[in-house]
């Protein structure tokens, strides 16, 4: 960039990126806390977002750090695995994405069906409110979203000093203000104020609230020095690879992060006329971005659309936002680590549960009744087995759904049997395609055909026809044969193939010919 240009967006810029820190501040170390993960960690990551991975991104104007839908992933590999054995996965989930982008594979992760992604997002969002309940009560979050609703009425009576409880009741208070000055904001935000966030508005407001009344809660842990929050990655950690359980992990990861972060990139793409994402180069930074949290022991990346939006709507055109927003992130934690060591953690979950709910979009949901009653069905299924049993289970179940739809579409056959003009000559008509899930109808419908009747297959409605159908055919004009019956399959691209096939199995002219 010429120093003319620079000079030009570097104001517009820098506000734009003051906007984004604000933004992404609070949800770094919110989403950091859903993952079980110290806050200091959420924060490494978003620096590293901002600072390398906004600096490689194919995508200028999307914003990379923590992000909600990989909290209850990472939740479950940290309680099964440890935190250490987090670093590994994703040094290994980084390098595939990097992989994947120099391959050019970028366009696949697009693929995956809507109705899988939003029920994805939907169960994920279920699962972080029914988790972040929990803080929000200053209490611990549970395994399972199972887990968390059944033990709800116990956590509610554990924050109730009238029932046996301590203190938790003024946490779910500061939490509940937090929700409620978010969406007062969402819907009332004036105009010439809509840079502000809500979320750093209601953390801020309890934050004070809970300062001025002294009230007995947990705050957030940040060390003093940053560099206490590194872990850095051991040589002999890499040897843990070798566990089947953490390939899996590692390639899940590397899934729903490129997944997700191709999505926004395509979401962001459609907020602005400038300059398009290159989407391999895109993953390639992510890649580069996630390598780099497996080393210090941070939280996985993906593009984010809250952050993304933000930096769009606050006017920013060029890549510089996202990186002056790593850049504050940086220094205000070098510099006022004190000033987050204030912060209630019940306010940090009244983000993280208002955001969860947001994820489970119902306008999406019925915007997929356009498409028939699958999708819906799809987007339900995913979401219930996310919160369930897991999210990789989940997302396999979607797209299981999604393939057993694709092959249902695929074996779809109209077959009808018309009457021709000509005596003793019918028309076998096929519109679709026809396989082996259609042999049973193929048949009973060539049992009608009557003795003595030329039989008329034009094959030009189907869109394939496999060996399965192909053999049906030849079998009923070679054991009709006798009966004077004749088989006349009428083809044009198929033509030389059918006719070697059906004289090599019936002989030339005697049950079948093609024309």
């Amino acid at each position: 960039m010429r120093a003319a240009q620079l000079k030009a967006v570097l104001p517009r810029e820098l506000l734009a990126s003051v906007v984004v820190f604000l933004v992404a501040l609070p949800l770094c170390m919110g989403i950091a806390i859903a993952s079980g993960m110290p806050p200091a960690k959420g924060l490494i990551t978003g620096i590293i977002g901002g600072l390398v991975v906004g600096w490689l991104a194919g995508s200028p104007l999307q914003v990379s750090g923590p992000a909600a839908g990989l909290a209850v992933l990472v939740f479950e590999l940290v309680r099964q695995h440890g935190m250490l054995m987090l670093g590994p996965i994703l040094l290994l989930a980084g390098f595939l994405q990097l992989v994947a982008g120099r391959l050019r594979l970028g366009c696949w992760f697009r693929v995956t069906a809507p109705a899988v992604v939003y029920g994805m997002l939907a169960g994920i969002g279920v699962l972080i409110v029914l988790s972040q309940i929990h803080v929000m009560l200053d209490g611990a979050p549970k395994p399972s979203g199972l887990d968390n609703l059944a033990g709800f009425p116990a956590a509610v009576a554990g924050a109730i000093p009238a029932l046996g409880g301590g203190l938790g009741w003024q946490a779910g208070l500061l939490g509940l203000s937090t929700m409620l000055v978010m969406y007062v904001w969402d819907k009332f935000r004036p105009q010439g104020l809509r840079f502000v966030p809500g979320a750093l508005l209601g953390v801020g407001l309890t934050t004070v609230v809970s300062l001025v009344l002294a009230l007995q809660v947990k705050r957030v842990e940040v060390p003093e020095n940053l560099a206490d929050a590194i872990d850095w990655l051991r040589p002999s950690d890499l040897l843990n690879l070798a566990d089947p359980q953490l390939l899996i992990a590692a390639f899940a990861v590397a899934f729903i992060a490129s997944a997700e972060t191709l999505l926004s990139a395509a979401a962001v793409d459609r907020m602005h006329s400038g300059q398009r994402s290159d989407f391999d180069k895109e993953l390639s930074a992510q890649g580069v971005g996630n390598m780099l949290c497996g080393l210090v022991g941070a939280l996985p990346m993906t593009g984010v659309i809250v952050r993304s939006s933000a930096n769009v709507q606050a006017g920013a055109t060029t890549r510089l936002s996202a990186m002056f927003h790593g850049l504050w992130l940086l220094a205000f934690v070098l510099l006022l680590s004190s000033v987050l060591q204030s912060i209630p953690v019940a306010s940090l979950a009244g983000v993280l549960v208002y955001t969860g709910i947001k994820l489970v979009d119902i306008k999406a949901f019925k915007a997929l009744g356009r498409y028939g009653r699958m999708p819906m069905f799809t987007y339900a299924a995913t979401a219930l087995a996310i919160i369930l049993t897991d999210l990789l289970t989940g997302v396999l179940v979607g797209f299981g759904l999604t393939l057993v739809k694709l092959a249902f579409k695929a074996s779809r056959l109209k077959v009808s049997l018309i009457d021709l003009p000509q005596e003793a000559e019918m028309e076998l008509r096929l519109t679709g395609a026809a396989t082996f899930l259609k042999v049973p109808a193929l048949t009973q419908v060539l049992a009608t055909v009557p003795a003595g009747t030329t039989l008329h297959v034009p094959l030009n409605n189907l869109s394939y026809i496999d060996h399965s159908c192909l053999e049906l055919l030849e079998e009923w004009g070679r054991a009709n044969a006798a009966k004077g019956s004749k088989l006349v399959i009428e083809a044009r691209g198929l033509k030389r193939r059918l006719e070697g096939r059906i004289r090599m199995t019936t002989g030339v002219g005697s049950a079948a010919s093609v024309s």
